[in-house]
């Protein structure tokens, strides 16, 4: 008879593959939203905390695969050398193909220049990562034309997933750096996750790591102007952002002790913990509007204790008898980090496309140029079905192309086919 360990290392989080699939859209909404002038006054309160989302998916990250890859010893269940090549071939078809998708379409937007400023995009256009006041700078001080040894070197760094540690600038697709980070954080996991895993008081090692987190942003607020590059550094650095994925580790094993032991959270439990997570969201929407210095410490460490408690509270969603609810938990949640990638030029399209149907369509045929020069504002009914397209999309290059990719891959790399219980979590 399996013990209650054994028996956590199966359970299926349903709560989790739907928190995944919500933190992918709101990553979605909080890089597109601000492009609709109408609800501008408002709609900041929405994106402002954007980052929550990619925090969070990291915790996430190291949360889950402590269940799937650690045994009932605190060993990893293979190999190091066979984990890296599993996650690997589950990221890289997502990097490259959205990295492919990204560099098309932002070839094809600068030269149709549909809408205003598309003239200046280019594969080599980027803008330096500083969190100044804008209202400060002049904005196109900002800008910059990678030379062709510039982009040489960050197509390398792209090609072999190591465009998180650029820290003067994003190149090519903006969000594929946390896809960067996350295979570093692969990287650490055999060795840091079973030493995190065997912590007697997981709760006293949460505490220390959010203090070690916090200590960047401090140093910065305290010996700098949050220019270049220490705001890159702190927003994408893999080693300044381990400490959300060692504190996933850490949580699972909080989870694990606490279900050894028969304990879980009641209903009204779960809503009190909920309302203290919206309460911190709303401080923190409050600090951001106080200054930069709150922006730095909130993005690096002060939400981290909110971020645990959401993905805690997830974690307690028992598995629904529904087959077909389970079947859509699990679609969506696989297309969350495809979300995360290929948002961005998907927006670009739809976008575009919008313009020129709210414009003068019929001129395309006879005057192509002049269809074009006639493109139309956007408008926020349809931003829906964005959305809506997005997500089906994403569904449909995980499981059509990914899915795949990744198959083939392992059967190259390690001569098999997924096929085991761990395999089919993973």
């Amino acid at each position: 008879m399996p013990d209650s360990t054994t028996a956590t290392r199966k359970e299926r989080f349903i709560g989790l593959e739907w928190l995944r699939f919500l933190l992918g859209l709101y990553i979605v909404i909080f890089h597109t939203l601000h492009n609709y002038p109408s609800i501008r006054a408002w709609s900041h309160f929405v994106t402002d905390i954007g980052f929550f989302s990619t925090s969070a998916f990291f915790v996430l990250s190291g949360f889950l695969l402590t269940h799937v890859y650690l045994d009932a010893n605190q060993r990893m269940r293979e190999p190091a050398k066979s984990f890296w090549l599993k996650r690997f071939s589950n990221l890289y078809p997502i990097h490259i193909g959205s990295l492919i998708l990204a560099m098309s379409v932002s070839a094809l937007v600068g030269y149709l220049a549909i809408a205003p400023g598309d003239s200046d995009i280019s594969l080599r256009f980027v803008v330096y990562d500083v969190n100044n006041d804008i209202g400060q700078l002049d904005w196109k001080s900002l800008n910059h034309t990678m030379s062709p040894l510039e982009t040489g070197i960050n197509l390398l760094l792209n090609f072999t997933l190591l465009h998180a540690w650029n820290p003067l600038y994003l190149t090519f697709n903006p969000p594929s750096w946390s896809i960067s980070a996350l295979f570093f954080f692969y990287l650490t996991f055999p060795w840091l996750a079973p030493r995190l895993r065997r912590v007697m008081h997981p709760r006293r090692a949460i505490l220390l790591v959010n203090l070690i987190y916090l200590l960047p942003p401090i140093v910065v607020i305290l010996t700098t102007d949050y220019g270049v590059p220490e705001t890159g550094i702190l927003h994408r650095n893999p080693l300044i952002r381990l400490p959300e994925f060692a504190a996933g580790i850490l949580l699972y094993t909080f989870y694990a002790q606490r279900k050894a032991k028969g304990r879980s959270m009641s209903a009204g439990q779960c809503w009190l913990a909920l309302l203290g997570v919206a309460a911190s969201i709303a401080i923190a929407l409050y600090l951001l509007g106080r200054g930069h210095a709150w922006y730095y410490v909130l993005h690096n460490g002060l939400l981290l204790p909110a971020q645990l408690i959401l993905i805690y509270v997830a974690a307690q969603w028992g598995e629904p008898h529904s087959r077909r609810l389970k079947r859509w938990a699990a679609r969506l949640g696989g297309a969350s980090l495809p979300m995360f990638a290929l948002h961005v030029p998907l927006y670009a399209v739809f976008s575009r496309v919008e313009r020129v149907l709210s414009g003068q369509p019929e001129r395309c045929l006879t005057d192509f140029r002049g269809c074009l020069s006639a493109a139309g504002e956007l408008h926020l009914w349809l931003y829906p079905l964005f959305l809506l397209l997005t997500v089906l999309f994403c569904i449909v290059f995980q499981e059509q192309f990914v899915v795949r990719v990744r198959r083939f891959l392992l059967r190259h790399l390690l001569r098999q086919t997924p096929s085991s219980h761990t395999d089919k979590l993973s």
